[in-house]
């Protein structure tokens, strides 16, 4: 709950209540100046979510209408949509991406590949020992990236218990949840599309 501050007073850090009167002015004048910036991105902030709930409803409701004169099912099994205007210049894109992450099991896997660089004595095993402590670091948050883990089963290597190890890897994913992103580009005039930006960074 937000305490009401009373006329003439602002409250500091600490939270209490000092007078205006006993504020130096450059230090009103810069608050004033966060605060109305602050405002002023909340506003943007909403504008920009309501835009995309907005875009995302449009482009679904075109795919279903599409989709309605033709019976077919539109956008793939991922609901990834590309539109295009009419004149090639824009184009947008909804995009759908599933989070995984890896279950205990992950750890199985890693064991298994352990036995297998053990079992190998020699040649680029040193490499392939890097190549998967690298692939298993955790970052800060203590998870493992999945797309490092994942990079692994591209390794042309036929060894039946690496190939366990590596079907051991597919049964340790699991997806947690799926993000929508909308994404709008703009072609220059050699015919490249270039990404719009609508963060504060890439304006």
């Amino acid at each position: 709950m937000t305490t009401k501050i009373p006329n003439g007073y602002r409250e500091n850090a600490r939270g209490d209540l000092v007078p205006e009167s006993r504020i130096k002015a450059v230090d009103l004048l810069r608050d004033d100046l966060v605060q109305t910036l602050v405002e002023r991105a909340h506003t943007l902030r909403q504008q920009l979510q309501a835009f995309r709930r907005d875009a995302q409803a449009s482009i679904q409701d075109f795919v279903d209408l599409s989709a309605a004169q033709y019976n077919v099912k539109y956008g793939g099994t991922k609901g990834n949509v590309t539109l295009t205007s009419f004149d090639g210049r824009y184009r947008v894109l909804l995009a759908q991406q599933d989070h995984k992450v890896f279950d205990e099991r992950i750890q199985v896997a890693k064991a298994l590949i352990d036995q297998c660089i053990h079992r190998w004595s020699e040649g680029a095993n040193d490499n392939i020992t890097a190549l998967v402590n690298q692939a298993f670091k955790v970052d800060k948050q203590g998870q493992i990236n999945v797309g490092q883990v994942l990079a692994l089963r591209q390794l042309d290597i036929d060894d039946a218990d690496w190939q366990h190890a590596m079907d051991a890897i597919s049964d340790a994913i699991q997806v947690v949840g799926t993000a929508s992103y909308l994404r709008l580009y703009q072609r220059d005039a050699s015919g490249k599309y270039h990404y719009l930006p609508l963060d504060l960074a890439n304006v």
